[in-house]
Protein backbone atom coordinates (compact mmCIF):
# COMPACT_ATOMS: atom_id res chain seq x y z
CA UNK A 1 0.00 0.00 0.00
CA UNK A 2 3.13 1.95 0.82
CA UNK A 3 4.49 2.70 -2.78
CA UNK A 4 0.84 3.48 -4.32
CA UNK A 5 0.60 6.31 -1.53
CA UNK A 6 4.05 7.49 -2.39
CA UNK A 7 3.17 7.22 -5.97
CA UNK A 8 0.00 9.20 -5.80
CA UNK A 9 1.84 11.90 -3.55
CA UNK A 10 4.58 12.38 -6.40
CA UNK A 11 1.89 13.26 -9.15
CA UNK A 12 -0.87 14.96 -7.22
CA UNK A 13 1.73 16.76 -4.72
CA UNK A 14 -0.51 18.34 -1.69
CA UNK A 15 -0.03 22.33 -0.61
CA UNK A 16 2.19 22.51 2.39
CA UNK A 17 4.36 19.31 2.65
CA UNK A 18 6.40 17.24 0.54
CA UNK A 19 6.89 14.03 1.45
CA UNK A 20 9.59 10.88 0.20
CA UNK A 21 11.19 7.98 1.51
CA UNK A 22 14.24 8.71 3.36
CA UNK A 23 16.69 5.26 2.03
CA UNK A 24 14.91 3.52 -1.36
CA UNK A 25 14.96 0.50 0.52
CA UNK A 26 12.89 1.09 3.58
CA UNK A 27 9.37 1.70 2.69
CA UNK A 28 8.37 2.14 5.96
CA UNK A 29 10.47 5.00 6.45
CA UNK A 30 9.50 8.69 5.14
CA UNK A 31 10.74 12.63 5.71
CA UNK A 32 8.58 15.01 5.28
CA UNK A 33 9.24 18.81 5.09
CA UNK A 34 5.88 21.02 6.66
CA UNK A 35 6.55 24.27 5.16
CA UNK A 36 4.77 26.68 8.05
CA UNK A 37 1.08 27.61 7.44
CA UNK A 38 0.13 31.49 6.21
CA UNK A 39 -0.88 33.90 8.73
CA UNK A 40 0.41 32.05 11.79
CA UNK A 41 4.10 32.27 13.58
CA UNK A 42 5.30 29.35 12.26
CA UNK A 43 5.04 31.01 8.60
CA UNK A 44 8.43 30.74 6.31
CA UNK A 45 9.43 28.00 8.13
CA UNK A 46 10.64 24.44 6.68
CA UNK A 47 10.30 21.96 8.92
CA UNK A 48 11.42 18.03 8.66
CA UNK A 49 10.15 15.58 10.28
CA UNK A 50 10.27 11.93 10.15
CA UNK A 51 7.20 9.47 9.51
CA UNK A 52 7.50 5.89 10.29
CA UNK A 53 4.97 3.24 9.49
CA UNK A 54 4.23 0.33 11.13
CA UNK A 55 4.35 -3.05 9.26
CA UNK A 56 0.54 -3.45 9.73
CA UNK A 57 -0.18 -0.23 8.39
CA UNK A 58 -2.97 0.99 8.00
CA UNK A 59 -4.64 -0.90 10.97
CA UNK A 60 -2.30 1.15 12.75
CA UNK A 61 -1.23 4.66 13.02
CA UNK A 62 2.48 5.72 11.59
CA UNK A 63 4.79 7.36 13.99
CA UNK A 64 6.19 11.33 13.53
CA UNK A 65 9.25 13.11 14.81
CA UNK A 66 10.31 16.17 13.96
CA UNK A 67 14.16 16.43 13.25
CA UNK A 68 14.09 20.11 12.77
CA UNK A 69 13.62 21.70 16.54
CA UNK A 70 9.84 23.32 16.97
CA UNK A 71 8.35 24.93 20.03
CA UNK A 72 4.43 24.08 20.08
CA UNK A 73 2.46 22.37 22.37
CA UNK A 74 2.04 19.29 20.31
CA UNK A 75 5.63 18.44 19.78
CA UNK A 76 7.33 17.02 22.57
CA UNK A 77 11.16 18.30 23.24
CA UNK A 78 12.31 15.11 21.53
CA UNK A 79 10.44 16.18 18.84
CA UNK A 80 7.57 13.68 19.01
CA UNK A 81 4.36 14.55 17.87
CA UNK A 82 1.23 14.21 19.76
CA UNK A 83 -1.96 14.71 18.17
CA UNK A 84 -5.33 12.03 17.77
CA UNK A 85 -5.12 11.17 14.69
CA UNK A 86 -1.75 9.51 15.19
CA UNK A 87 -3.16 7.91 18.59
CA UNK A 88 -3.86 3.96 18.61
CA UNK A 89 -7.22 3.13 17.42
CA UNK A 90 -9.95 2.62 20.05
CA UNK A 91 -10.81 3.75 23.32
CA UNK A 92 -8.93 6.01 25.11
CA UNK A 93 -7.74 4.89 28.46
CA UNK A 94 -7.63 8.92 30.15
CA UNK A 95 -10.96 9.60 28.51
CA UNK A 96 -9.44 12.73 26.66
CA UNK A 97 -10.22 11.43 23.45
CA UNK A 98 -13.13 9.86 21.39
CA UNK A 99 -12.33 6.85 19.26
CA UNK A 100 -13.46 8.81 15.98
CA UNK A 101 -10.70 11.25 16.85
CA UNK A 102 -7.50 8.82 17.54
CA UNK A 103 -6.26 6.73 14.36
CA UNK A 104 -8.52 5.06 11.94
CA UNK A 105 -7.27 3.09 9.09
CA UNK A 106 -9.00 5.19 6.37
CA UNK A 107 -6.87 8.18 7.28
CA UNK A 108 -3.73 8.66 5.00
CA UNK A 109 -0.46 10.19 4.21
CA UNK A 110 -2.78 13.84 3.41
CA UNK A 111 -4.61 13.90 6.34
CA UNK A 112 -2.09 13.09 8.83
CA UNK A 113 -0.35 16.16 7.23
CA UNK A 114 -3.26 18.12 7.09
CA UNK A 115 -3.72 17.27 10.92
CA UNK A 116 -0.51 18.49 11.63
CA UNK A 117 -0.31 21.96 9.74
CA UNK A 118 -3.38 22.64 11.38
CA UNK A 119 -2.01 21.29 14.53
CA UNK A 120 0.55 24.08 14.28
CA UNK A 121 -1.94 26.80 12.90
CA UNK A 122 -3.83 25.87 16.12
CA UNK A 123 -2.53 24.73 19.30
CA UNK A 124 -4.21 22.60 22.04
CA UNK A 125 -2.64 23.41 24.88
CA UNK A 126 -5.41 21.60 26.94
CA UNK A 127 -2.84 18.01 27.20
CA UNK A 128 0.54 19.45 25.72
CA UNK A 129 3.22 17.22 25.03
CA UNK A 130 5.49 20.20 25.57
CA UNK A 131 4.05 21.34 28.76
CA UNK A 132 6.35 24.46 28.76
CA UNK A 133 5.48 25.60 25.14
CA UNK A 134 1.68 24.89 26.64
CA UNK A 135 1.71 27.25 29.42
CA UNK A 136 3.37 29.76 27.26
CA UNK A 137 1.19 29.27 24.42
CA UNK A 138 -1.94 29.77 27.02
CA UNK A 139 -0.42 32.45 29.39
CA UNK A 140 1.48 34.91 26.65
CA UNK A 141 1.34 33.97 22.91
CA UNK A 142 2.87 37.02 22.15
CA UNK A 143 5.68 36.90 24.09
CA UNK A 144 7.98 34.07 24.73
CA UNK A 145 6.08 31.75 22.97
CA UNK A 146 6.27 33.87 19.86
CA UNK A 147 10.12 34.44 20.20
CA UNK A 148 10.46 30.67 20.79
CA UNK A 149 8.61 30.06 17.71
CA UNK A 150 10.41 32.90 15.31
CA UNK A 151 13.67 31.40 16.51
CA UNK A 152 13.43 27.56 15.64
CA UNK A 153 11.68 29.46 11.91
CA UNK A 154 15.11 31.22 11.25
CA UNK A 155 16.71 27.79 12.27
CA UNK A 156 14.61 26.03 9.84
CA UNK A 157 15.49 28.37 7.04
CA UNK A 158 19.09 28.15 7.47
CA UNK A 159 19.30 24.73 7.20
CA UNK A 160 16.81 24.29 4.32
CA UNK A 161 18.99 26.49 2.38
CA UNK A 162 22.20 25.22 3.54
Amino acid sequence: ILPSVIAELNKNPVEGFSAGLIDDDDIYKWEVVIIGPQDTLFEGGFFKAYLTFPYDYPLRPPKMKFITELWHPNVAKNGDVCISILHEPGEDKFGYEKPEERWLPIHTVETIMISVISMLADPNSDSPANVDAGKEWREDPNGEFKRKVARCVRKSQEMAFD
